[in-house]
């Protein structure tokens, strides 16, 4: 049974609420720090490894800032990304660009920052020759395009994956970066999402590593690094078990030194984990509004599918507790609902809860990644503020909520929104 155990108690939150309103993101620092300590211990056998967060996962500056001052470099996606990290002083290798059906003036930003380019496609480089040029190291995304097994397990059919180019795509890649002055070359792959297997990424390594093998062979060409990307998930709901980082991490060194070492070669190991790094440790902290009975009974939170769409898109299952009666008997169901004009704006359906009052502050948990980065306004609705809680139980207000200014300020065109 997973332990939904908090960071924070009643009173803490009742605290923050006389000067932040909910809804509100609340991360823990402690823990995203812990998280980080577990996972450069795991791989800590490898000289060159690297975390590269996922700045999708939780593009909040405040966090990013700790991730880098733990060592972390950062995955970006986009320019709005890569500005992100050149803002907090984060640039060159540091920085993995990895996007897809990517825009020129995304890859000739990247170039500017000398961040190394992970290519989606063989058909990118003379668009990133045209587009910034060819850089000495540069990586590319692996696309195995077979159902992806781990222990019976269908992780992902990547025939239905947009992302990465086939074996034979990223060998003549290989060739033809080299004839155009690359010198230094890398190999990512990402197979699966949300993954509990804790054999994925040893499977995920002996496949990467497997090519690394059939690139020398075939273009004399050694690999400097592998990136495993991110995939590993946390466990959402109670019969779920977290994984073990530092048993992953011992058994990707086993693969490492059964194809690696043992052909007298050495690769950097780098990973992108977002879920896994900060997942556990966001909550979304919002209060009990109306409790609505027809045909079923209806909770409602002032918080909305605008601050985490993952249950209305998903039907992922995100735990809800209400503070105060963690020990009272859970024996009340209800569809937890937000006040948007959509059915599906829904963080429970039929979920069972203990009775419910009208200022109940209802906490739900593992929101730390995907959370507020997918958020939007929908219904005209602002994104709540972020909050950085201390191991002393202080808070830092680290994004501040939106306001309607906010929302018109696009509308500048029409001076009389934005007064």
């Amino acid at each position: 049974m997973h332990d939904y155990s908090l960071p924070f108690d009643k009173t803490t939150i009742e605290e923050i609420k006389k000067t932040f309103p909910t809804p509100f993101y609340l991360y823990d620092e402690e823990g995203i720090r812990n998280c980080i300590q577990r996972i450069r211990t795991a791989f800590s056998w490898n000289k060159g490894y690297k975390e590269y967060f996922a700045v999708k996962a939780t593009p909040n500056p405040a966090i990013l800032k700790l991730l880098s001052s733990l060592g972390c470099g950062f995955d970006c996606a986009s320019s709005t990304e890569l500005m992100l990290a050149q803002k907090l002083g984060v640039t060159g290798k540091n920085i993995m660009f990895s996007s897809n059906d990517t825009p020129a003036g995304d890859y000739r930003f990247a170039r500017e920052l000398g961040a190394i380019i992970n290519l989606d496609d063989c058909s990118h480089i003379d668009f990133l020759s045209e587009n910034g040029g060819i850089p000495e190291t540069v990586c590319m995304r692996y696309n195995p395009g077979t159902d992806f097994i781990v222990q019976n397990d269908i992780m992902g059919q990547l025939k239905e994956s947009k992302f990465g180019m086939t074996r034979a795509q990223l060998i003549e890649s290989v060739k033809k970066l080299s004839a155009l002055g690359a010198k230094h070359f890398g190999v990512h792959a990402m197979l699966a999402s949300c993954a509990l297997n804790e054999d994925y990424y040893p499977t995920l390594a002996r496949e990467v590593f497997s090519l690394a093998l059939e690139i020398k062979e075939k273009t004399g060409v050694t690999l400097s690094f592998a990136n495993l990307s991110g995939g590993i998930g946390i466990p959402y709901r109670p019969e779920d078990s977290a994984v073990d980082i530092l048993r992953i991490g011992e058994n990707v060194r086993l693969v490492y030194e059964e194809l690696i070492e043992k052909n007298g070669m050495e690769l950097s190991l780098f990973t992108e984990m977002g879920r896994f790094v900060t997942g556990p440790y966001g909550y979304l902290v919002s209060t009990v509004i109306h409790e609505k009975e027809t045909y079923k009974n209806y909770l409602g939170i002032d918080a909305t599918a605008c601050n985490l769409m993952r249950p209305a898109i998903y039907g992922a299952y995100h735990h809800i507790t209400l503070l105060g009666k963690e020990n009272e008997k859970a024996d009340t169901m209800y569809d937890v609902t937000g006040s948007l004009c959509e059915n599906n704006d829904k963080f429970a359906v039929d979920r069972l809860l203990p009775k419910a009052d009208i200022g109940d502050i209802a906490v739900i948990h593992d929101a730390g990644a995907h959370g507020y980065s997918m958020g939007y306004n929908y219904n005209g609705k602002l994104r709540c503020a972020e909050l950085l809680l201390k191991k002393d139980k202080s808070v830092t207000l680290i994004r501040r909520a939106e306001t309607a200014k906010d929302y018109f300020a696009t509308l500048d065109i029409y001076p009389e929104f934005c007064d």
